[in-house]
């Protein structure tokens, strides 16, 4: 029996499994990503009174991390594939080191956009050097699971990080963790080896592939809610028994545990089950949410809609991952990731507009009509994959 394509590649890049070296990149990806996170209670504080910007400089400032993120995705891809993972996600660390330090030069605002660029550009740099090696590290079989396993060392260190910021009491403390989280991530990692073996006709690079428009379209629409969760589910449910930060909890809670216990189940089942299984409970959560009347429904839908956002992403990207080259799966995780960030960022605008006229209740449905989207796209990208089985 021969070898597929996908074998081939997890033996050129030195597949080990979920061993030591497996879970050593998870938890330099959480240290990473609580480096990210320290900052983020002060900054709005720091912003307006340290530094005396306004309401909007301080807008401006935090929105600086998600334009860069997203321009930064198309550099990180390519990096990763003619480099290796190992130096995009090093690169990530250094560059999330040098923005907590940036934080701390006495040059009043200009240092405050300095560092949240070096945070943008860091965190495209993390996520693509991450979730690419952790799948071939573990093996292509395996990239449902991996890829739970990736984010939730994110969401845990995304968790972790401002409570610890929130402890540490005072802004440029929690900029100094940073630098100190960042370089106790990056000594770890340094201790991983690398079989990475660049490919010997790279190609011209593509900023867009066609074949991963649909893909990233349907990733964007799953992520439609979440700006609609971050935003606006504490101020919503707080007309209705004010179980806001419960909910959030529950919320969030179920997605880390949904992702970790049941992160792999895009490897041993069709993806496409998960994918419209995940979807049809998010679904439920939203309409749920957008029509609650009390704390404990609030909290039941929002553990809902957790749970059911744990599998789309894994689901449509093992796919993608195993249709694409070795050499391309740092650019196919890097342009993904661009959609999410262009939908999270839009979303985000388009809720706080759909609130503001129409009231909570109507961002909710907002989200429910992006899973009907992602739900409508995301059936011609599995079909696509269905067509090209043997």
């Amino acid at each position: 029996m021969e070898a597929s394509s996908s074998e081939v590649a997890d033996l050129s890049y030195g597949a080990s499994g979920l061993g030591h070296r497996f879970w050593t990149l998870i938890a330099a990806t959480f240290l990473a990503f609580v480096c990210i996170g320290t900052v983020l209670p002060g900054m709005a504080l720091h912003v307006r009174h340290d530094l005396g910007g306004t309401d909007q400089t301080v807008g401006f400032v935090i929105g600086t991390f998600s334009v860069v993120a997203l321009a930064s995705r198309f550099i990180s891809g390519p990096l990763a594939d003619r480099k290796g993972r190992k130096l995009a996600f090093l690169g990530g660390l250094i560059s999330c080191a040098a923005a907590g330090l940036a934080y701390l030069l006495p040059i009043g605002l200009a240092g405050a956009y300095l560092g949240r660029g070096l945070q943008g550009f860091g965190e495209a740099c993390l996520y693509t050097g991450a979730a690419a090696w952790a799948v071939e590290t573990a093996g292509i079989h395996r990239s449902g699971r991996a890829l739970g396993f990736v984010s939730t060392g994110i969401w845990g260190g995304i968790s972790t990080g401002p409570l610890l910021g929130q402890l540490l009491g005072s802004f440029n403390h929690a900029a100094m963790m940073q630098v100190v989280t960042a370089i106790i991530a990056f000594a770890l990692l340094s201790r991983i080896k690398e079989h990475y073996e660049p490919h010997p006709d790279a190609g011209r690079m593509q900023w867009l592939p066609k074949s991963l428009i649909g893909p990233g379209l349907t990733v964007g629409f799953v992520n439609v809610h979440y700006p609609v969760v971050a935003g606006f589910l504490i101020l919503h449910l707080a007309q209705h028994g004010g179980s806001g930060p419960m909910a959030y909890s529950a919320y969030a809670g179920m997605v880390l545990v949904a992702r970790f216990f049941l992160g792999g189940l895009p490897d041993r089942v069709p993806p496409i089950y998960t994918f419209y299984t995940g979807l049809s409970f998010m679904a439920l959560g939203a309409a749920m949410l957008a029509f609650t009347t009390g704390p404990v429904m609030s909290i039941v839908a929002a553990a809902v809609l957790g749970f059911g956002f744990s599998f789309p992403w894994a689901s449509v990207a093992s796919v993608v991952l195993k249709r694409a080259q070795s050499h391309e799966r740092g650019s196919t995780v890097g342009v993904l990731s661009a959609f999410y960030d262009l939908f999270v960022g839009t979303s985000s605008f388009a809720a706080g507009t759909m609130a503001n006229r129409y009231g909570y209740s109507s961002a909710f449905l907002m989200a429910l009509g992006g899973v009907f989207v992602a739900a409508a796209i995301g059936w011609r990208v599995f079909r696509k994959q269905d067509g090209m089985a043997d």
